[in-house]
């Protein structure tokens, strides 16, 4: 029925569409942006492109920033997640008053009040 060279043949065809499969799952997961890389680019997004506004620090959650800000008359209340950031947070953050906000112009409650080359709390 079938031939020797037909089995070899179906065999080494078997082999690469496993082979070509495990390369492209391979490329796929390293092309996958993690969920730290989103938030650094969303973080350099507002510093490009973000307007500096003023807000008032709420309250602090370990690293946690609970932050509130208004824009063209609607307040917004954000929070920010600065564990990653410890370097860029003053120690006396507690004590400070007014600080500042960067948000997107175009969809203000995406906001940030530290990045790595910018901070709204150094007033």
């Amino acid at each position: 029925m079938y031939t020797t060279a037909d089995r070899i043949t179906a065999a080494l065809l078997g082999v690469l569409v496993v082979l070509l499969a495990f390369i492209g799952v391979r490329a796929w997961r390293r092309s996958r942006v993690s969920a730290d890389e989103k938030e650094r680019r969303r973080r350099a997004m507002l510093l490009s492109v973000g307007k500096v506004g003023d807000a008032n620090l709420l309250d602090i959650y370990d690293s946690l920033l609970v932050y509130s800000y208004a824009v063209r008359g609607v307040e917004y209340t954000a929070s920010q997640d600065v564990s990653s950031l410890r370097a860029f947070v003053p120690d006396d953050i507690a004590s400070r008053g007014p600080i500042c906000v960067r948000y997107d112009p175009r969809n203000p409650a995406n906001s940030m009040v530290v990045s790595e080359e910018w901070s709204g709390l150094n007033q």
